[in-house]
């Protein structure tokens, strides 16, 4: 296994531009971070092989990873406190989870959700208008998910300002770039979220038709335990706001670089779905999961020994030359697929939701807009997070 240092994954410059860092990746199928536990996985092929062997590469997650003084990610063992939840269970306790949410999910759900998507849609649309030029992120790209995902929980008269960010400091704790100090004081913040979840779950009734009452008729049936519940919820409401967000911004911000392409979709509304799937591939919202090694293996003939914790690398895999053609442009009839919500079993529950939402979004923003752009000398903030590919700020004008 050959080495990459630990300070390149964490440097700043590869937070904000990784793609050139990733070009280097596919080299090698693996690739160690020394004076670590920790391995980097990073072509499409043998993160397709790994998902699938769940038995080598478990979800289950026992550790954060986490800035040390070297600069190095470090790893914060679970120990017993670990709880494994959805995206984080391995079989048969996954299927079991997603069992008791995946109804909220489907077609017919996500059909009869539209409307309200598209009224808060418009609503946000309009605000952003009115203002002329506004940060994209503020006023569309993530109110607009944390408003359905609340709604769909049915977390009633929460302050959304406040949810939103409390799903942006939950993941921010996947981000390996927090010192130990910032780690413990935003699993603090986390913890307070989970406190007023709990109450949330307390008060809902199992006949409610909403997760909510998913999630308390699990509870009361004994598929899911109390604090098993509470960590899911918090883990729909943080992935729910983040990806969504961070694809919303992705995709905004491509569509006002490139003029040419935003007319062609103004004029061909029918193409935004392949747009959105362009989005996904090449800005993957959550660029890496974690997967635990939990006994001696190997992937691509290289030997990753019991107790590594591997980043599934989505963001490089889905710009793979091996696996895309020309995979740095956008495409829109590209037949390849992505893995931006992961792959196989644990392929994420929500994707459908967040697809649903992208596409209204820019149904409606370019039907209401003959143009949106990137203010003279604007200059995006990304998030510094190893984990997360979102727009902290984006400041867009809306004519």
């Amino acid at each position: 296994m050959k080495d990459i240092a630990g300070t390149e994954l964490l440097e700043p410059g590869n937070i904000d531009n990784p793609y050139p860092f990733y070009r280097r990746l596919y080299d090698q199928p693996v690739w160690r971070v020394p004076d670590t536990d920790v391995a980097v996985i990073s072509s499409f092929a043998m993160i397709d092989e790994a998902v699938r062997r769940v038995e080598d590469f478990s979800s289950n997650m026992n550790a954060l990873l986490y800035k040390d003084a070297r600069g190095l990610p470090a790893r914060l063992p679970f120990g017993s406190a670990g709880v494994q939840v959805l995206a984080t269970a391995d079989p048969p306790l996954h299927g079991a989870h997603k069992k008791a949410i995946f109804p909220e999910f489907v077609g017919r759900r996500m059909t009869a959700l539209e409307p309200e998507v598209v009224e808060i849609a418009r609503a946000r649309i309009r605000r952003a208008m009115d203002l002329g030029t506004a940060d994209f992120m503020a006023e569309i790209g993530g109110m607009v998910p944390i408003s359905i995902i609340s709604k769909l929980i049915g977390f009633e008269d929460a302050d959304l300002q406040v949810l939103l960010q409390a799903a942006y400091d939950s993941t921010s704790i996947l981000g390996a770039t927090l010192t130990m100090e910032e780690l413990v004081a935003n699993i603090s913040k986390s913890n307070e979220v989970g406190a007023w979840i709990a109450g949330q779950l307390h008060a809902a009734s199992p006949d409610r038709e909403d997760i909510l009452g998913s999630i308390a008729r699990s509870v009361r049936d004994g598929v899911l335990q109390q604090h098993e519940a509470i960590i899911f919820l918090h883990t729909m409401l943080s992935a729910g706001g983040e990806s969504t967000s961070s694809l919303l911004g992705n995709a905004a911000r491509m569509l006002a670089e490139d003029q040419e392409l935003q007319q062609r979709l103004r004029e061909a509304p029918s193409l935004i779905p392949k747009f959105i799937e362009e989005a996904l591939r090449l800005e993957s919202p959550f660029r890496h999961h974690l997967r635990s090694v939990p006994h001696d293996t190997q992937l691509g003939g290289v030997d990753i020994p019991s107790g590594t914790t591997v980043l599934m690398m989505w963001g490089a895999a889905n710009r793979d030359p091996a696996e895309h053609l020309d995979p740095n442009r956008i495409d829109l009839d590209r037949k390849r697929g992505q893995v931006a919500f992961g792959r196989g079993i644990h392929t994420c529950v929500g994707a459908p939701l967040a697809k649903l939402e992208a596409r209204v979004v820019f149904e409606e923003l370019l039907a209401a807009t003959t143009n949106i752009s990137l203010p003279n000398g604007a200059q995006p903030k990304w998030e510094s997070s190893l984990m997360v590919r979102r727009h902290e700020t984006l400041p867009m004008v809306f004519a």
